[in-house]
């Protein structure tokens, strides 16, 4: 079942409980799937984002958005060229016909 959930990094907890209060400042690196913390003294230091790689992750929003871009562009383009063409096709009919076409199908409309 999917939930997304914001994701929990493993590596900010493997740091803070090897370094604790001597942590200036963490960072995510993306690359290599790791946490690297800024040390007070200057040092840096990296922990392993992921317990196991088998693990899987929630799923969260930017991760589907990020995986799944370009089958929503495409969809999202059909969509509105589907829309476009039900409009430019009502448009051509409505400007074809007559006004007295245009009366009878306005009287004719059964509205609810």
């Amino acid at each position: 079942m999917l939930t997304l959930q914001p994701r929990q990094r493993v590596g900010h907890d493997i740091l803070l409980a090897r370094h604790g209060n001597h942590i200036s400042s963490m960072r995510f690196d993306r690359a290599n799937d790791r946490i690297v913390a800024l040390l007070d003294d200057g040092s840096v230091d990296s922990a392993p984002n992921m317990i196991s790689p088998f693990l899987q992750m929630p799923e969260t929003f930017r991760s589907i958005l990020r995986s799944d871009w370009k089958l929503l562009l495409v969809v999202a383009s059909a969509m509105l060229a589907v829309g476009a063409l039900a409009m430019v096709l009502s448009f051509g009919m409505i400007g074809s016909m007559s006004d007295q076409q245009l009366r009878d199908l306005a009287l004719s409309y059964t509205s609810y």
